[in-house]
């Protein structure tokens, strides 16, 4: 059967495309917030044997409808016989390059330094070209820093999970972003992606009210030297109702200083705030679509409708089956969550509100 998709396959910046058309059977590519590395499998009719197997670490791109979806290097061949099934043969590839340094344990230091220096250190040391820091995080200033002997990948992500940033290796290339905002690390809007109903959408799970924060504020705890005093620093959330009796979110250890005892706050806020809530959508093939990007929903009802945080995107080509893109998202924003339909208020128990009834 004929593919349903304009698709393209580099190998080592030649174009496989036109060679491997005939026996190309799936293309499934996965990409994820955060450090998990980005992953593509290509799956081939392997009956007479007849594909060359890539050398380990050859580098790979992927285009779906002329659009960039993929960029990394193979990491390993599976190959499969099934009575029924036939020969299959497998090229998966990740984004990040298994075979570097950036799990090599780094030890070194930097004084009175900001994030951005840090981080540049440590990208040098794991043998990245380079990393780009979001502006509004890499100015952050401590009096020390050192991974300590942990990789640069642990170490980096251990201060996302801090800062509230996303921590991301694509090939010899990092990002340091901050998470949530729609936006990377220069500054540029990421795509936003449009899910209609009827329309686009092929199926659609979420609840806007999951996980919830239930913390009024972020508690983190320093020590001022001068003043041989500890200083907390609180961060208020954005809670609804204006509820007092919320516990506030403590930081079991203290920071270096107030001003990162601050970040530190606003790094647990974004977090509260990205956890509120999950769903996941199947639409038609969205090749735009990407990680920390946008989602609008439109057509669901009042209080599904609203704009969504991609957190993982999966694109699934089948010679046979068409072409769909799958997407995880949280962080609901707008009307989601929010019923602005407010039930008509009567004397008579026996009229019925205009919504509907349990929840009036």
């Amino acid at each position: 059967m004929a593919w349903s998709v304009q698709w393209a396959v580099e190998i080592d910046g030649r174009d496989a495309s036109s060679a491997m058309r005939p026996y190309l059977q799936q293309i499934d590519i996965n990409d994820r917030d955060g450090t998990a590395s980005d992953s593509c499998r290509l799956t081939f009719d392997d009956t007479g044997g007849q594909t060359l197997l890539p050398t380990e670490g050859a580098s790979v791109r992927v285009t779906l409808d002329g659009v960039l979806v993929f960029a990394g290097t193979v990491d390993s061949t599976p190959w499969t016989l099934t009575r029924g099934g036939g020969r299959l043969l497998e090229i998966s590839a990740k984004g990040r390059d298994p075979r570097g340094k950036s799990k090599q344990g780094q030890r070194w230091h930097l004084d009175d330094a900001t994030l951005g220096d840090a981080l540049r250190k440590g990208a040098e040391g794991a043998g990245l070209s380079g990393i780009v820091v979001d502006p509004a995080l890499a100015s952050i200033r401590r009096p020390y820093w050192s991974p300590d002997g942990a990789s640069f990948l642990g170490w980096a992500s251990r201060l996302a999970r801090d800062l509230g940033a996303t921590f991301k290796v694509r090939g010899d290339q990092a990002v340091f972003a901050q998470r949530g905002k729609g936006s990377s690390a220069k500054g540029a809007p990421m795509p936003t992606i449009r899910a209609t109903i009827p329309g686009n959408v092929i199926s659609v799970r979420l609840d806007p009210l999951k996980g919830r924060r239930r913390f009024k504020k972020a508690r983190v705890r320093s020590f001022d030297r001068k003043a041989a005093a500890f200083v907390v620093s609180d961060v208020e959330f954005d809670t609804e109702n204006d509820e007092d009796d919320l516990p506030s979110n403590e930081r079991r250890f203290e920071a270096s200083d107030e001003d990162d005892a601050k970040a530190v706050g606003k790094g647990r806020k974004a977090a509260a705030e990205r956890e509120s809530g999950n769903g996941t959508i199947e639409m038609t093939l969205q090749p735009e679509a990407q990680a920390e990007g946008s989602l609008v929903l439109t057509g669901a009802r009042d209080g599904i409708d609203g704009t969504y945080r991609i957190v993982s995107v999966t694109h699934r080509a089948d010679r046979g089956g068409g072409a769909s893109t799958s997407l995880e998202f949280k962080q609901p924003g707008g009307a989601a969550g929010k019923d602005s339909r407010a039930p008509k208020k009567t004397k008579k128990k026996a009229e019925a509100s205009e919504v509907a009834a349990p929840f009036t």
